[in-house]
């Protein structure tokens, strides 16, 4: 899975340099090697329906952790997909990926329908992810249509802490996200079925695309009003919970990255427009019943 997101990038970067340029060119050429050498089909372990998250040199399969779906992932099974050199076949992505269709959810909440995943759409994170470059606007296959899944994934998402059941300190229809980050114990992820009190800026942030005002009211109220108790020399600190006081002082890449690459996406769209270029992404989204 790591690896996927990594990978995501590179093609990204591949298709935004000039092969004109021979310095250029010499990088597109190593990321090229580099995309070329993943081995997604190593990991079906042996030719299984579905592809496994850890191996190792020193502990074999030990981990023993089927991605399965629906969750942050989805890229991974895409570009293995897509993969030139080590593809999977579209029987994994059906029946190890989508659980031969149990991936579905098809429930309301909060007024809003959610084709796949867990009750209430599960931590934020899943509507980022995998959509870095994977452009959801259009997105669409036997499951869902991903646009719909990604922005009522997250108006549950708000409309859960504008409810606030459990009465948190905090929330409100500007102070929202619930998602995987630190928090005053360690590091959970957090969403609507686990909800600690903690306020993640990057969930409502890096969902800039899909519910623009909404997330900008929040990015208001976390500057503005919270202020220096939120912000730090990289931007907004990881999280924060307000019922029991708590501000956290780091900074998570993985929390952070994602709210600059979806304020790009939501202002021009460049990063989705240049991963979407790419000639592979065109053949495994054929291959897995895709259409954008």
């Amino acid at each position: 899975m790591e690896t996927s997101y990594l990978v995501q990038g590179l093609l990204t970067v591949r298709q935004y340099l000039n092969p004109a340029d021979p310095e250029e060119a010499a990088l597109q050429q190593d990321i090229q090697q580099l995309w070329e050498e993943v081995e997604w089909d190593w990991f079906t372990r042996g030719g299984q329906q579905v592809l496994y998250w850890h191996w190792s040199p020193n502990y074999n399969w030990d981990m023993n952790f089927q991605i399965r779906g629906y969750n942050e992932c989805l890229i991974t099974y895409f570009l293995a997909a897509c993969s030139p050199t080590h593809s999977i076949p579209a029987s994994v992505y059906h029946q190890g990926w989508a659980r031969n269709g149990q991936i579905r959810n098809n429930n309301t909440y909060f007024g809003y329908n959610l084709p796949l995943g867990y009750a209430y759409g599960g931590p934020l994170f899943f509507a980022h992810y995998s959509f870095l470059g994977l452009d959801p606007r259009n997105l669409k296959d036997t499951y869902a249509d991903y646009w719909t899944q990604n922005r009522n994934h997250t108006l549950i998402n708000r409309a859960y802490c504008v409810a606030n059941p459990l009465k948190k300190v905090g929330y409100s229809e500007q102070c929202w996200g619930l998602t995987a980050s630190d928090n005053q114990q360690g590091y959970n992820a957090h969403a609507p079925d686990n909800d600690l009190g903690v306020i993640s800026p990057t969930a409502a942030l890096s969902s800039f695309p899909y519910t623009p005002a909404e997330s900008m009211e929040a990015l208001k109220f976390f500057y503005y009003q919270i202020g220096d108790r939120l912000w730090g020399q990289y931007g907004f600190y990881d999280a924060f919970n307000p019922t029991v006081g708590w501000y956290a002082d780091s900074f998570l890449a993985i929390d952070q990255g994602p709210i600059v690459v979806m304020i790009e996406n939501h202002r021009t769209a460049k990063l989705w427009q240049l991963f979407m270029s790419a000639p592979e992404v065109s053949v495994g989204a054929a291959k897995l019943g895709f259409t954008f």
